[in-house]
């Protein structure tokens, strides 16, 4: 048998095994199934262990990659379980949701021609098995400090922040609007991409750990911030980004379009039971769908659409395949389960009189880059045409909505709305206000969920240098 350093020559790059498509239309479930012990082993056995780990450095988190990898090739699963906190607090949502084409395995040596190691699946493995065979974070030797800090937002910014907090010897007291933690990890990210359960496991770990949630509780509205600031002795903002970008054409005002996010929160709390209203409830059920928007955000509307059982799904962006930035994974399985995508369309106007009957687009072609280095869609003229629709999901990303109480407390803002915080490296996501840290989306704008996670972290280690601890 060849020697561990050339498996990847005779052991191909192998992915887990994925429902059918009839399957999953049927249902929310998640449609990748696990790894097991053999195949999680084999697979971590192709990596290279790499002198220089080109994936460590893409993961925002900065995950030591090869390390945990050749710790499951082993049969370490405890150990590797126990390194791969040291870097992420939510290694198995990561495992799922992660682009990790555009991220750690897109960074693999092997990815030229020889196929990535399967990093995401096996970071899953990971953290959902030694979960499973009792493996729980050790904090038998952390000494409470005595201090306690507020963290308003339980996704994954605030739940990152919190992690760090508790193993240092800090209280973490958690405040979130909605019932359950994980913010958009549980009420915008679909099922079948993240099980709720996943998530629920992850508040039983940091319970267990001493963080504390106070859920159902809107902070100006249910509880004033002033309080926080009285009550804690500093306080983390993690409220990432809910405000929808408009395309700002007519007729998006029409029955029958629909925002994404509340689409997609309006379908999950049916799937768990949370729904209050049943006209809270947004079915696409035998409509002719238009998404609006090529992002990750469109692909889980696309993706939510098939399974309510749509008559047809088809998926407008204004650039082109390649230009497009949601998840090709997503792509892939977006195109599986029937969705049609027309790239280099740009939406101009929503037709319709009482409700939606179509959307008209024009073509567009690339042209120079913009400010942000990206080349720009261009109109190509005399090239309109109609889309029969039913119904109209916008999915242009979202934008931060601060609340009234920042400015009343020194929270100051960006021009686009975002938090300013501190470049200062020991106290890294301080904001204007000493008292207060911030991170995630509302800091950097919206982005991944490992690059909120990495900020959170990053924020605590900024807390517990202005506590003193």
């Amino acid at each position: 048998m060849a020697t561990r350093t050339l498996q990847f020559l005779e052991i191909p790059r192998r992915d887990p095994e994925k429902v059918p498509v009839k399957e999953r239309l049927a249902g929310f479930g998640e449609i990748y199934a696990p790894f097991d012990a053999d195949g999680a082993a084999e697979q971590a056995g192709r990596c290279l262990s790499c002198g220089n780990p080109f994936c460590e450095w893409k993961c925002p988190v900065h995950n030591y990659i090869p390390n945990w990898l050749n710790l499951i090739a082993e049969g370490k699963l405890f150990e590797a379980a126990e390194l791969s906190h040291k870097t992420n607090s939510l290694p198995e949502i990561c495992g799922r949701i992660c682009p990790q084409d555009r991220l750690c395995e897109g960074a693999c040596t092997l990815n030229d021609g020889l196929g990535a190691v399967t990093i995401g699946s096996i970071e899953k493995y990971i953290t959902d098995e030694a979960l499973k065979q009792g493996w729980r974070p050790d904090l038998s030797a952390v000494k409470s400090t005595g201090k306690r800090v507020a963290i308003v937002g339980a996704g994954p910014a605030g739940l990152g922040c919190a992690d760090i907090l508790a193993r240092n010897g800090v209280t973490p007291v958690v405040f979130d609007r909605y019932e359950r933690i994980g913010g958009l990890l549980t009420f915008g990210i679909p099922p079948f991409k993240l099980e709720k359960q996943v998530v629920e496991m992850r508040r039983e770990i940091l319970e267990g750990m001493g963080v504390q949630f106070r859920l159902g509780v809107e902070i100006g509205r249910d509880l004033a911030f002033a309080q926080l600031l009285e009550e804690f002795d500093a306080v983390f903002l993690g409220m990432g980004t809910y405000k929808y970008v408009k395309g700002g054409f007519p007729g998006e005002d029409l029955p029958g379009v629909h925002e994404a996010l509340p689409y997609l929160i309006s379908n999950v709390n049916r799937e768990l039971g949370l729904e209050r209203d049943p006209s809270e409830f947004v079915s696409l059920a035998g409509k002719r769908v238009v998404v609006l928007g090529g992002g990750d955000t469109g692909m889980d509307c696309i993706r939510t659409a098939l399974r309510q059982g749509a008559a047809s799904v088809t998926c407008t962006y204004r650039r082109d395949e390649q230009n497009m930035p949601g998840s090709r994974r997503d792509y892939k399985n977006s195109k599986e389960e029937g969705c049609t995508f027309l790239f280099n369309r740009q939406p101009v106007e929503i037709l319709g009189t009482d409700r939606v009957e179509g959307v008209r687009v024009v073509e567009t072609r690339l042209g120079p880059p913009g400010p942000r280095g990206r080349r720009l869609p261009e109109v190509v003229p005399g090239t309109e045409q109609v889309l029969e629709a039913d119904a109209v999901v916008i999915a242009f990303g979202f934008l931060p909505d601060p609340p009234a109480w920042f400015d009343e407390s020194g929270i100051r803002l960006h021009d686009n709305d975002r938090v300013r915080v501190s470049a200062n490296p020991r106290r890294p996501f301080q904001t204007t206000h000493e008292k207060v840290f911030a991170g995630g989306d509302m800091v950097r704008g919206s982005d991944l969920v490992v690059t909120a996670v990495f900020e959170g972290r990053e924020a605590a280690r900024g807390i517990l240098d202005y506590l003193g601890v």
